[in-house]
């Protein structure tokens, strides 16, 4: 058979499950053999007789953990699981009994007295009394604490939150309080496919295919009109005439020669706007300084 199991192989010995049901008796109500382990069901009441008889003749001679299962549907809901190791065996086992809400079970620190601590792990976690423990009391949550938080029916908020007051200058509690106001659950795996689009997955979108191009007939192009340039090479273009060319000529022909320079003075000249005295000659130095 093949087993797919996480945990380490152990090859139980030949024969094993069927020296256990002979010793157990009728302590035991289940046997069987999967994922590589060998699981006994017992009856409650001879838990311990059971795990002590397990212990002295077949050499399991640790008690490695206690943990317990909720099954709410059911008419005993909860299982504890006692999980035993032989040094010598190299080899596990995994006891368990049944019980519900109001049904005790018998403690084993007679057998092992490291079962003290882990029956006060079940007992706060699940509910589960051990009859027998004489200090069954909550281990992992604090005092005044209401409820076991591993059952399947206790809300995982709590009943109840933790803050420290400054007014009170101590710890207190209160009911929890949640505002649903601004709160949006979201039941949907993004594991299994959600619909819509998650953070950043928009860049990963392939955009859609260009539609294929229409064969269409070419247009027709037309030749770019070349504008002539408009200049008045003869005097029919200016739009004036022939008798304006003929004014326009006269004017130039009338018109008074520009006045040539000469040394006299002109009639008309304007006067000077001011008059400055003429400046005196500078004295000429000497070798041995001014005159």
């Amino acid at each position: 058979m093949t087993v797919l199991h996480s945990a380490p192989r152990y090859q139980a010995e030949d024969g094993l499950v069927a020296a256990l049901s002979a010793t157990l008796g009728d302590k035991l109500l289940a046997c069987k053999e999967e994922h590589g382990e060998v699981v006994l069901t017992v009856r409650r009441a001879a838990i311990d007789d059971a795990l002590r008889l397990l212990r002295d003749e077949h050499d399991y001679q640790q008690l490695m953990e206690i943990a317990g299962v909720d099954y709410p549907q059911r008419a005993e809901r909860f299982e504890v699981v006692y999980m035993l190791l032989s040094v010598t065996r190299n080899h596990r086992l995994l006891v368990k009994v049944s019980a519900a809400e109001n049904t005790p079970v018998p403690t084993v620190t007679t057998v092992w007295p490291v079962a003290g601590w882990l029956e006060r792990e079940v007992f706060d976690m699940y509910g589960v009394f051990f009859a027998g423990n004489t200090d069954l009391r909550r281990i992992l949550t604090d005092y005044g604490f209401e409820g076991h938080p591993f059952r399947k029916d206790f809300p995982l908020t709590g009943y109840v939150e933790l803050r420290y007051s400054e007014e009170d200058k101590r710890v207190v509690y209160e009911p929890v309080k949640l505002a649903q106001d601004l709160r949006s659950f979201d039941f949907m795996s993004p594991w299994e496919g959600a619909d819509y689009v998650l953070p950043g997955d928009e860049k990963a979108l392939t955009p859609p295919p260009a539609p294929a191009p229409v064969a269409t007939a070419p247009a027709k192009v037309e030749a770019p009109k070349v504008e002539t340039p408009k200049v008045t090479e003869k005097p029919a273009d200016t739009g004036a005439g022939e008798p304006a060319a003929k004014e326009t000529a006269k004017k130039v022909s009338k018109a008074k020669a520009a006045p040539k320079a000469s040394n006299k003075a002109e009639p008309g000249a304007p006067e000077p706007t001011e008059t400055r005295p003429a400046r005196k000659p500078r004295a000429k130095k000497t070798d041995g300084g001014e005159a």
